[in-house]
């Protein structure tokens, strides 16, 4: 009965071994692939043509929470987009912005959208021209996430992305560590019963 409470706590301590380690590798990949494609790209990380936005602002709540990741598309016909559709624009100060597109405006040869925030009151005051929409909200999100990229982009969290590195890299080495001694251990209890095997005999 002894045995077998040790065999299953041996059992759950391996399995948590494992969580930990996987963890660890997937928090630490994903914070390098962020920086370093942020870093290539000169600005928004990329995953397959798709462009990863910090929101960091309630305009788009509840669809898009405050803090939360977005994926967009950019490129293609600005002047494709209809009511409802939900574009990345940017403002006349260079802050881009994520709303959802109310109104089509032809002006001339020029295409403008009126746009607003979900959880806006009014309508964006200026029009945005087609020129200006950098990209289409694909529907993706994961919230809260931003506050952590955003961390992670600046100097001291990029330091900090250390951490995990280093608490992996330890982690491997003891485990490798552990797993060689095991192996020792058993190889040498094997040569003890092969002397006493062969001196009974």
């Amino acid at each position: 009965m002894k045995q077998m409470k040790k065999l299953n706590k041996k059992k759950i301590l391996n399995f948590l071994n494992h969580i930990t380690t996987t963890l660890l590798f997937i928090v630490l990949i994903g914070m390098l692939f962020i920086v370093i494609s942020s870093k290539a790209s000169g600005g928004e990380p990329e995953v397959f043509g798709y462009q990863l936005k910090t929101v960091l602002s309630g305009s788009m709540e509840p669809d898009i929470k405050t803090g939360s990741i977005i994926a967009v598309e950019p490129g293609g016909d600005m002047t494709r987009f209809q009511p409802n559709d939900v574009i990345t624009f940017m403002e006349e100060d260079g802050k881009l912005i994520t709303h959802r597109v109310t109104e089509v405006v032809e002006s001339g040869e020029e295409i403008l959208y009126r746009t607003k925030g979900d959880n806006n009151n009014a309508e964006d005051l200026n029009p945005v021209l087609s020129e200006n929409v950098v990209a289409e909200y694909t529907g993706f999100t994961i919230p809260y996430l931003g506050y952590l990229v955003n961390f992670a982009q600046s100097q001291n969290g990029a330091f900090l992305l250390l951490i995990p590195g280093i608490l992996l890299i330890g982690y491997s080495g003891w485990i490798i560590w552990k797993a060689l001694r095991e192996i020792d251990s058993s190889n040498k209890q094997d040569t003890k019963e092969e002397k006493g095997n062969s001196l009974i005999s």
